[in-house]
């Protein structure tokens, strides 16, 4: 892997863990109530493989360097794959519109964002 890819996969993951738990864990803290405990490691380490696949993406295949153009695939991307999770959710615990559309919000965004700061740590260090 070049440096581009492990930069950028190390600056979005941070990101993306950091809205993660801003939303999930500050915001929106009854979206998804529990009784158990998360595993951070795991949830990091969930994050850190999912920004690799953008970064690989951005970086090897389609040449996105700049934070808009990361953001609006990150997007798209972010919205679609929120759809799908979300939909396999729904179909074991039963569906919540309201807390499907409000995590699929969550997830869009918080991809576009990882999605820009992917693309921009990439072009900086190309």
């Amino acid at each position: 892997m070049n440096k581009s890819i492990i930069y950028s996969t190390i600056t979005g993951t941070i990101v993306y863990f950091l809205l993660g738990w801003l939303f999930y864990g500050i915001l929106f803290t009854d979206l998804y109530p529990s009784n158990q405990e998360y595993s951070m490691q795991l949830v990091l380490l969930g994050s850190l493989f999912y920004v690799l696949v953008f970064s690989l993406i951005y970086a090897r295949w389609a040449s996105i360097s700049t934070f808009k153009s990361g953001a609006k695939v990150g997007l798209v991307l972010g919205i679609v794959y929120a759809i799908s999770m979300n939909s396999y959710y729904a179909a074991s615990n039963g569906l919540n519109i309201e807390h499907f559309l409000t995590d699929v919000l969550i997830a869009t965004v918080s991809t576009a964002i990882m999605g820009g700061v992917v693309a921009l740590t990439i072009g900086k260090t190309k």
